[in-house]
């Protein structure tokens, strides 16, 4: 598995930790994209997902303006990662790829209902950021995906400190949800660029196959 094993290639930049270290070999990747790519990032809550995809806003590498798009604000409640990151994949990720309107409906957690509508530009790029990113054939839309990951108990306290207390009554209801995608779908073998907590990042062997 990539990062696991000693021979595995690295990109340059190879040095570079998780979502606060040095992303550089992300922002290669992106120039090396075409003009409107689609950035997926995926990984466990509180790994640092949110974290990275405001840096690559802040330090985007080309003249083209990029959308952001968090799964937390399509989750359709607690019990809804499934539901909202099979929302993106198919109302935004396969809708812009066949040349359709894409785009998402918020999900107000303070009221508990659908919100309103939101549309992606299909001539810009998008970061699409959240739990499930890679969902189902979500990968094939994509023009880069990221794995960001993080130790369990890093991640909890992280996700609990992040949300003041609004997590907590759900963090194992959530937990289950993760872990039932995680095993079905193995979504951290779809990246091309992997970040752990306290380890380099590394380009995976699929990135290094011509696409």
């Amino acid at each position: 598995m990539c990062c696991a094993d000693d021979d595995v290639e690295r990109g340059a930049g190879a040095s570079a930790e998780t979502a606060g270290g040095d992303i550089r070999p992300l922002l290669a990747m992106i120039v090396a994209a075409p003009r409107t790519a689609v950035i997926l990032i995926d990984g466990p809550s509180g790994a640092g997902k949110s974290t990275l995809a405001d840096r690559l806003i802040a330090a985007w590498p080309t003249d083209a303006a990029p959308q952001l798009v968090r799964l937390d604000d399509v989750y359709p409640g607690w019990g809804g990662l499934v539901a909202g990151a099979e929302q993106m994949r198919s109302g935004v990720l396969a809708a812009r790829a066949a040349g359709q309107p894409a785009g998402w409906r918020r999900w107000d957690w303070a009221s508990r209902a659908p919100a309103e509508w939101h549309t992606v530009d299909a001539e810009r790029p998008v970061i699409i950021e959240g739990c499930g990113a890679f969902i189902g054939d979500a990968a094939r839309f994509a023009d880069i995906t990221v794995w960001v990951g993080a130790e369990d108990t890093v991640r909890k306290d992280r996700a609990l400190a992040r949300d003041a207390g609004g997590f907590d009554a759900h963090w194992d209801e959530w937990q289950r949800q993760w872990a039932e995608y995680e095993a079905r779908e193995q979504p951290r073998e779809r990246a091309l660029l992997v970040c752990e907590a306290g380890r380099p990042c590394c380009v995976t062997p699929a990135a290094l196959l011509p696409h």
